[in-house]
């Protein structure tokens, strides 16, 4: 069993930055594909980014240039590096973890899921 505990969320204003983080359980944390999603007022979480087993990693477009995603495997932790945040970037952010690896930057088959940190940007 996988359990992934977020933190670093909280208010900020437009503009500013914040650092989340994904605690992660598990002795193969480091052949795991990891990702960002957020649930704003949708129904689906949308991926923000991602980071396979390899280092590769990729983004979705509105995030690109503001946000790094990075991971330490001697610690099992995940990272989202905000910069330049945005309104729009308001959201319940959630960490995921796809055992299989991924390929090419992207978790094919994500399994795990933590329970969220909420992240809101004031204009």
């Amino acid at each position: 069993q996988v359990q992934l505990v977020e933190s670093g969320g909280g208010s900020v204003q437009a503009g500013g930055s914040l650092r989340l983080s994904c605690q992660v359980s598990g002795s193969t944390y480091s052949s795991y594909c990891m990702g960002w999603f957020r649930l704003s007022s949708g129904v689906e979480r949308d991926e923000v980014a991602s980071i396979d087993s390899r280092g590769s990693t990729t983004y979705a477009d509105s995030v690109k240039g503001r946000f790094t995603i990075s991971r330490d495997n001697a610690k099992n932790t995940l990272y989202l590096q905000m910069n330049s945040l945005k309104p729009e970037d308001t959201a319940m952010y959630y960490c995921a973890a796809d055992t299989s690896g991924g390929r090419g930057g992207y978790c094919y088959s994500i399994g795990y899921w933590g329970q969220g940190t909420q992240v809101t940007v004031s204009s």
